[in-house]
């Protein structure tokens, strides 16, 4: 598999160093993939050739240029990011039932969920392995971040206590789930290239407002965008049955000439073709764009605040167009 540069990097020598760590990135995924055991070896690395963008192991790699990038830890912590992540992709495809990951079959589809939940956790064991080689901090800051991960995942899964808003209660699930990962990734690649005091504690809020950001941009994409710009195909969230952030923000603030919006939301079967184009095209017109627009922008914002502070390296200018991108992307 040819390893792709997720963001866009303008400094030659920047993208030269990141496209070398990234292979060896994934040679160090591929190795820890390998358990002995020929069916464990075929499902532990099923995903890991299924591609991927590797976004949180470029993070990793990028906040190291603030210290030593070349220290020997930073490709191992990198690589037990992308593990940590990888088998987090196993397990959400279990409670979802999916049957397609990444364009190819689930791997709860291709042999069983118990097959599929095993290997996650044998994934998670080689993320800890590794993590326990670089020391006592690096275990606990990634047992903070599971512990992060999993809430989000179990208040996802039971939704919004009595009387908590949904909108609030979206944002709690995104910040976890999604953001507290891509937060770890930022922070081990400062702290283990030995970056300047402070570096690691901006860098990790900048990555988690850029975790919660991307998030939000393939929300908006998903009503916004048609299936040439986002590569998938628009109202999917819809015929899902999940409720992101236009969608929240158009049942928060609806009003009578809403009705019908608010109808097909509630009580419409939007797996009918015909009743998700009509809710797609309803929301697009719909002030809630803007509002999801807005939330996009202010968490950018949060993001760009942190990276300004930072030492005016290449990486920087790289956080800062991935911040751009974020916001390009939805139009």
């Amino acid at each position: 598999m040819v390893t792709v540069v997720p963001v866009e990097l303008a400094d030659a020598a920047l993208a030269a160093e990141v496209v070398e760590g990234l292979a060896q990135v994934e040679d160090g995924l591929r190795d820890a993939a390998r358990a002995g055991h020929d069916l464990l070896d075929e499902t532990s690395a099923y995903l890991i050739n299924a591609g991927g963008k590797r976004f949180r192991a470029t993070l990793v790699l990028l906040a190291a240029q603030f210290g030593n990038p070349r220290d020997p830890r930073i490709v191992p912590a990198a690589v037990a990011i992308e593990l940590t992540h990888l088998a987090t992709l196993y397990h959400d495809d279990v409670m979802d039932e999916a049957d397609v990951r990444r364009g190819s079959e689930s791997a709860n589809a291709r042999w069983t969920n118990s097959l599929a939940i095993l290997t996650g956790d044998f994934l998670f064991a080689r993320a800890s392995k590794i993590l326990a080689d670089l020391g006592p901090e690096a275990v606990r800051i990634q047992a903070e971040t599971f512990s992060r991960l999993v809430t989000g995942q179990i208040e996802e899964t039971v939704g919004p206590r009595p009387g908590q808003d949904a909108l609030e209660h979206y944002m709690s699930v995104i910040t976890g789930k999604t953001a507290s990962l891509i937060a770890t990734a930022g922070q081990f690649g400062a702290m283990f290239a030995g970056a300047p005091d402070g570096v690691a504690a901006r860098i990790a809020p900048a990555c988690a407002a850029i975790g919660v950001a991307w998030q939000l941009s393939d929300d908006i994409l998903d009503v916004a965008s048609d299936s040439e710009q986002s590569g998938k195909t628009p109202g999917t969230d819809l015929r899902e049955g999940v409720r992101t952030l236009p969608v929240l923000h158009a049942l928060r603030s609806a009003g009578p000439r809403d009705a019908r919006l608010v109808g097909l939301l509630n009580d419409g079967d939007l797996t009918d073709d015909a009743q998700r184009t009509e809710a797609l095209a309803l929301l697009r017109a719909h002030p809630a764009m803007e509002m999801a627009r807005r939330d996009l922008r202010d968490w950018v914002d949060r993001a760009r605040t942190e990276i300004l502070a930072l030492p005016d390296v290449a990486a920087r200018g790289a956080f800062e167009g991935l911040c751009d991108f974020v916001i390009e992307r939805t139009g």
